[in-house]
C-alpha cells in the first residue's frame, strides 16, 4: 500500500510540473492586449484604430522577435524583429512609447514589459522617421 501512495504522488508532482508552463504562458510571450485610438506606425506599415495583441514570438533563440494579431489572434498582422531595450524602474503594467515620425502618424518606440525592466524597441528604416 505505501508504494502505491508513493507511486500516486510521485504521479501528482510530475502532472503538476507538466501543466507549468501552461500557467506562465503570458508571462513567456509578454502577451500584451493594446486599444489604439488613433492610425499608429509600426515598422513597414500603420495600424488603424482598434484592438491588437502584440506577443513575443515562441523563440527561444531571440526574444526580440514581435508579433501582432488582431484582437482575437485569428489573424497575423506583422511580424517585426526588434532590438533590446532597457529601463532603469519597472512598472506594473506594460509600456509603450510613441515616437514622432517624418511622415504619418507617431509610431511605437518601445514596449516595455509588466514588471521587468527590459522590453523591445521597434526600428524603422531611414525613410520613416
Amino acid at each position: 500500500m505505501t508504494n502505491k501512495l508513493r507511486t500516486l504522488g510521485m504521479m501528482v508532482v510530475i502532472a503538476g510540473f507538466t501543466m507549468l508552463p501552461s500557467v506562465k504562458a503570458d508571462d513567456w510571450d509578454e502577451e500584451t492586449s493594446v486599444t489604439l485610438n488613433a492610425p499608429t506606425a509600426i515598422p513597414g506599415q500603420v495600424l488603424q484604430p482598434g484592438h491588437y495583441v502584440f506577443k513575443l514570438a515562441d523563440d527561444d533563440a531571440d526574444r526580440s522577435i514581435v508579433q501582432i494579431f488582431n484582437e482575437d489572434q485569428s489573424h497575423l498582422i506583422a511580424t517585426i524583429l526588434a532590438v533590446s531595450a532597457y529601463r532603469s524602474e519597472p512598472t506594473g503594467g506594460p509600456v509603450f512609447t510613441f515616437e514622432e515620425q517624418a511622415r504619418g502618424p507617431e509610431g511605437i518606440g518601445k514596449w516595455f514589459f509588466a514588471g521587468e525592466q527590459s522590453g523591445v524597441e521597434f526600428v524603422y528604416r531611414g525613410t520613416e522617421r
